[in-house]
């Protein structure tokens, strides 16, 4: 703490040193009398005299604050010229002092907000950006802690996996991120290995496309579903089936959500699934009972997301978002009851987001696919995860939605208020939203759009941040990196690009190779490779 507070004065004092020895301070000579020298350029003709803008003074008073809003601190006086890394260096000192266990983790990144606005080049800039010049006012600074890792930009296909023999229409990676899987109209699943990029296994028994698949929290089983409206299961480590299939759909299976690890508690692995024929089913994968079938949509339902606190959220083309409470055991009453119904939407909804994603979908894993070690059990680990994830998150859950009315909801579905009102609507797509993800951290959210556009929003408030620019034809998916600092678009135009979200509108990196559609994109959770299938029947492996 106490050289943090050195550096800081050294340089308050340095500053004040410069400003009274300023190199530009012009002493007059006897020889330049007015006299002498003609009057300046700038002096002549003029009438009015030009009015002096207000700027910022050398040092401002700031009060640091968490991502909850809490203070961190006493109020500081800092040099308007402060970096982003100098403002970090001070919240760890800061966090230290007021909070001996923070001792024991060492650095940890923040990246810094005034009013939203992110800390990326200096204090000054940001201020003068918003306009804010009153040298007297307190600057609250918010933080957020980033990833302690940094994954590598992934700039080059180091593998090309064929087998398939018609579209891949999924590709993805398990929560540890050491197995792949995908999915095809070719109606197999495969399972590939990711260290060689070889096949493991083809699982023959679905008798049309396979449209959607989904691993489960644990990675010990996988599902994949497809046109005829029939879901399988399989054992990753044999590429065998596992019990019969699930059968009850009338029409083709949109979407699949596992229930996430720390609330399956001795109930059963339980798995929802979404239809065209307007239903959504829970079933028992163990037994393959269906326990409850939810039908109150009046059309097609698109997507379903499974929420770490106990309930369903299903979007549909009837313009819906459908809350379902699925807490407790199987035919309890309560079991499937529909808790709210959010409206807004002018079209169908094509795509929902959870801010904690990413958390539930690697569960007990870490960075690294590694089991936590300090944990009783993985459904303890996946717990913790999740509850410290919320700790950041202000407690809440949030979901976005996205829309063939060009639009995206940020609600906050089960918020004191309610949460049937929108937090926020954003706007600024010209066509209908495909995809949206939640960054890993929670603080960004991407939509992709036929309209050949990646738009950036912030997941708390729902601003929007930039619009990315460089597709030639619709972009059908976003996967983030699991630092959160990298973004990449898969599109109609057969490429990837690559984005980091913090430098701007410029695709970082332009990535070829596909001779067709991509249809189907995901980055591993440990961050060693991105995944994309497309319709040239083939998958790319990208790494750094």
């Amino acid at each position: 703490m106490g050289f943090v507070y050195f550096f800081y004065l050294t340089l308050q004092r340095t500053r004040r040193f410069l400003e009274t020895t300023s190199p530009v301070t012009l002493l007059r000579t006897p020889s330049m009398t007015s006299e002498a020298l003609p009057p300046p350029a700038s002096e002549l003709h003029v009438t009015k005299k030009a009015k002096k803008l207000p700027t910022l003074p050398g040092s401002m008073v700031v009060q640091f604050q968490d991502a909850t809003g809490k203070q961190t601190g006493p109020r500081i006086d800092l040099p308007t010229d402060s970096t982003p890394a100098q403002l970090e260096l001070l919240i760890n000192e800061l966090r230290k002092a007021t909070d001996p266990t923070e001792e024991s983790q060492g650095k940890v990144p923040y990246s810094c907000y005034i009013n939203d606005v992110e800390v990326l080049d200096s204090l000054r800039d940001t201020l003068e950006s918003q306009g804010i010049v009153n040298g007297e006012a307190v600057i609250n600074i918010n933080y957020q802690p980033l990833a302690v890792f940094r994954v590598r930009p992934v700039v080059r296909c180091t593998d090309t996996m064929p087998g398939h023999t018609e579209a891949v229409i999924h590709v993805s990676f398990s929560p540890d991120g050491r197995r792949l899987a995908s999915g095809g109209g070719d109606t197999t699943v495969r399972f590939w290995d990711t260290g060689t990029s070889l096949p493991k296994f083809t699982c023959r028994g679905h008798r049309h496309h396979v449209l959607c698949t989904a691993w489960s929290p644990d990675g010990s089983r996988f599902a994949s579903a497809d046109k005829a409206g029939e879901i399988r299961l399989w054992d990753p480590a044999t590429g065998l089936a596992v019990g019969q299939p699930l059968q009850g759909h009338k029409q083709h299976i949109t979407s699949l959500a596992w229930e996430p690890l720390h609330l399956n508690r001795g109930k059963g692995e339980r798995l929802a699934s979404s239809s065209k024929d307007g239903t959504v089913r829970v079933w028992n994968v163990r037994t393959g009972a269906c326990l409850t079938t939810l039908a109150q949509h009046t059309n097609s339902v698109e997507c379903c997301k499974w929420g770490g606190q106990g309930v369903l959220y299903t979007g549909s083309r009837d313009r819906t978002v459908k809350i379902w409470a699925l807490q407790g055991r199987d035919g309890e009453a309560g079991f499937g009851k529909l808790v709210k119904t959010l409206v807004g939407h002018g079209h169908r909804i094509n795509t929902l987001a959870l801010n904690t994603d990413y958390v539930l979908r690697t569960g007990p894993f870490d960075h690294t696919g590694s089991l936590a070690l300090d944990a009783a059990s993985p459904m303890e680990a996946a717990e913790a995860k999740y509850r410290k994830f919320l700790e950041g998150s202000e407690g809440r859950e949030r979901l976005v939605s996205g829309s063939d009315d060009f639009t995206l909801f940020l609600w906050d579905p089960l918020g004191e208020e309610g949460g049937k009102k929108p937090l926020a609507r954003m706007t600024g797509h010209q066509q209908a939203v495909n995809h949206i993800s939640f960054s890993p951290d929670g603080r960004y959210v991407a939509s992709a759009s036929f309209d050949k556009k990646v738009k950036t929003w912030d997941g708390r408030t729902g601003r929007f941040l930039s619009t990315l620019v460089g597709h030639v034809g619709a972009v059908y998916m976003v996967a983030w990196s699991p630092d959160s600092r990298l973004l990449v678009s898969a599109s109609k135009d057969s490429t990837l690009k690559l984005w980091d979200v913090a430098k701007g509108a410029k695709a970082k990196e332009t990535l070829p190779g596909h001779m067709d559609e991509v249809y189907a994109l995901d980055w591993a959770p440990n961050g060693a490779s991105v995944a994309s299938g497309s319709k040239d029947r083939t998958i790319k492996i990208w790494r750094a």
